[in-house]
């Protein structure tokens, strides 16, 4: 079920060269604009290129036969 008043912001980071969602409640008199531009100035972008380079299978580990 989605929650009515999230909104979907996909910013461009001229460091990466990659764009990124970001899911967000504002305000109604907030602007938008300047609330992108503080989220490309707080991205990490370490984080965000090692998360693109490594693949986490979730739920997928090799289960041990017990003797």
């Amino acid at each position: 079920m989605a929650i009515p008043n999230v909104k979907r912001f996909r910013p461009f980071c001229p460091t990466c060269n990659e764009s990124f969602t970001v899911m967000a409640v504002l305000p109604r008199d907030a602007n938008v604009d300047s609330y992108l531009g503080d989220v490309v100035a707080r991205h990490d972008h370490k984080a965000f290129m090692d998360s693109k380079n490594t693949k986490v299978r979730v739920g997928q580990q090799k289960q041990v036969k017990k003797k």
